[in-house]
């Protein structure tokens, strides 16, 4: 593995970590609160990057999947909150799915980062770690937003 894949993958690392800390502890009522009417809550937020990981795995053959996905899938509407999975079940998908990423993502072979990315999809490079580099990059984005809405809940920051 190359050292700009090394990286990419100390970003799903680091953001694993942040993530973990940000959602831990957050009682049930808070997961959908949000700060304005067209903003996301923290319960779609989580699930979408749990969904964005479940993508990366899948680019990487490797399967992760829960019956909620598709609520968090790219340019889902918010649902009504039973629709949702619990905090708790979010909280250990994230575990799961972590564990999981950052285990393919350490023998993830060479010659498939080297692949061309499938027709369509973004990638910085052409090639498939270029689609996951660019998933890394999606996926920080959405890793601040749960760190700005767990300080706005007022449980202090995520980071630092």
């Amino acid at each position: 593995m190359d050292t700009d894949f090394t990286n990419i993958e100390g970003m799903f690392k680091t953001n694993t970590d942040i993530v973990r800390k940000a959602i831990f502890e957050i009682p049930p009522d808070d997961w959908f609160r949000s700060p304005g009417d067209d903003s996301n809550h923290l319960m779609w937020v989580t699930g979408h990057i749990i969904w964005s990981r479940g993508n990366v795995l899948k680019s990487l053959n490797a399967q992760w999947t829960a019956p909620w996905l598709s609520v968090f899938a790219r340019g889902a509407t918010r649902a009504m909150e039973e629709n949702y999975p619990s905090g708790g079940e979010i909280q250990n998908a994230w575990n799961d799915i972590s564990t999981s990423l950052l285990d393919r993502l350490a023998s993830a072979p060479a010659e498939l980062l080297a692949k061309t990315a499938p027709q369509g999809s973004p990638s910085f490079d052409g090639k498939l770690s270029g689609l996951v580099a660019f998933l890394a990059f999606h996926e920080t984005y959405h890793v601040g937003q749960i760190s700005y809405l767990r300080k706005w809940l007022g449980y202090g920051q995520s980071v630092g």
